[in-house]
Formats: structure tokens, C-alpha cells, sequence
């Protein structure tokens, strides 16, 4: 059994907070853009942070010398997994402009995938993860999940132009290409773990404040609609009034 200090172990909830805090914040957001997908996302943040604080809980009950419980531990990449599975598929359901009028060929195309193509994979690799006794399959799909939920919602920020938040959600991405070799490594030291959790307190501090920035242009647009035709709307009555005058 590792030896973890009790620092490092109480550390370890701080990207778990700030990565379900992150979550938290997307379900408004994309319920506004899709009411569908808020209950797959608010499935899926639960599930992001049992993983986070199971593994978490762990450590610390390592940490206070207390029963090796690693079931906690082994819950983290199936709830990940799953999790963000549910999580960028809330994401591909929601529309990129929500207020704008879509004719029905954009409709059918804007479709996202079945949920089954989402929890399948899910499944495959629990049972590859039981077959060869190992977390790598389940550490996969959460790499994979993660990624497609990250690009999925840099698209949405880019359509609102809000270019500050993609490049938030970009670094998340790439932080979270980082952590996978990490935290994959069986045997890990304190000062390796001192740099996983660093990196991934980072990462996940990007992926919250995103999420934060995201949801508040969405209290905004939804405190301050606009009006696109109001313009026109105008232009037309004056040449309207010009005509009567004439």
C-alpha cells in the first residue's frame, strides 16, 4: 500500500470540487440549448464527481492510516468514463445557436449520435477492464469522453465568439492528454503524485473557470435577449412612412 501524506490527500479534492464545480455549471447551459440533455448532464456531473471523490476519499483514508478500500479507488475511471460519456453527448445535443430559426435539412443534420453509441463503448470497456484486470480500457474511454466533450464545447464557444473560453477548454484538452500516462503509471511516487495532482488542479481550474464564463454569457443573453430583426423592422417603417408621405 502507498504512503500518501495527509496534504497530498486533502489536495486531491480540490480538482475534484473544481472539475464537478465546472460540470455543475454546464447543465443550465446546455439545458437552455437543449432542455433534453439536462438530465444526461446533470447524470453525468454526478457521476464525475463520485469518481473524483471516491479516489479522493481513498487517499485520504490512506493517508490517516486507515483499511485499503480499493474499490474506492477502482471507481474512479468507470465513473469517469460514464460520466463524461453522458456528458458530451448532453454536449453534441445541444444547438450551437439556440435563438436562431433552423430549417429542417439543419435539423436532421445537427442530430447527435443515439445515446446506445455513447453507453456502448462504455460497456466494451468495463468488460475489457475486467478481462484483463486492468484500468486502462476504462482510462481510454475517459481520455476519449473528455476530449469529445472539450471539443464539442470550444465549438459552442466559438460560435458565441467568446474566444477566451475555447482557449480555456483547449487547455483542458491538452491537460488531459497529459494526465492520462500519469495517472495510468502503477508504482507512483509522493513527488510524482505531487506533480499529477498539480498538473491536474490546474487543468481542472481551466475547465471551471470556462464552464463559469460560460454559463454567465448564458445568464446574459438570457437577461438582455436580442432582437436581430428590430433593425429591420425599423428600416421598413421608414420607407413605409417616405411612401405614405409621398
Amino acid at each position: 500500500m502507498t504512503d500518501y501524506p495527509l496534504s497530498l490527500a486533502v489536495e486531491d479534492f480540490v480538482p475534484v470540487l473544481l472539475t464537478a464545480g465546472g460540470a455543475a455549471l454546464l447543465v443550465p447551459y446546455l439545458a437552455h440549448r437543449a432542455p433534453r440533455a439536462a438530465q444526461r448532464a446533470a447524470t453525468g456531473t454526478c457521476l464525475i464527481f463520485a469518481g473524483g471523490l471516491a479516489k479522493a476519499g481513498w487517499k485520504l483514508t490512506v493517508a490517516l492510516d486507515g483499511p485499503d478500500l480499493r474499490w474506492l479507488e477502482k471507481a474512479l475511471f468507470p465513473c469517469l468514463g460514464v460520466g463524461f460519456a453522458l456528458l458530451a453527448h448532453a454536449a453534441l445535443t445541444a444547438r450551437a445557436n439556440p435563438g436562431t430559426p433552423s430549417t429542417r435539412t439543419e435539423e436532421v443534420a445537427s442530430r447527435p449520435p443515439p445515446l446506445w453509441a455513447f453507453l456502448a463503448p462504455a460497456a466494451v470497456a468495463g468488460a475489457a477492464a475486467a478481462a484483463v484486470r486492468g484500468t486502462w480500457p476504462l482510462l481510454l474511454l475517459t481520455v476519449a469522453m473528455s476530449a469529445l466533450t472539450a471539443v464539442r464545447l470550444i465549438i459552442l464557444a466559438r460560435a458565441d465568439d467568446d474566444i477566451p473560453s475555447a482557449a480555456l477548454l483547449g487547455t483542458w484538452l491538452l491537460g488531459m492528454f497529459a494526465l492520462g500516462p500519469l495517472a495510468s503509471r502503477p508504482d507512483q511516487s509522493v513527488t510524482l503524485q505531487w506533480i499529477e495532482q498539480s498538473c491536474n488542479t490546474l487543468t481542472q481550474a481551466a475547465f471551471a473557470w470556462a464552464c463559469a464564463r460560460l454559463a454567465r454569457r448564458h445568464r446574459r443573453t438570457d437577461a438582455h435577449p436580442k432582437a436581430p430583426f428590430a433593425g429591420s423592422s425599423r428600416r421598413t417603417g421608414t420607407r413605409t412612412e417616405r411612401k405614405s408621405t409621398t
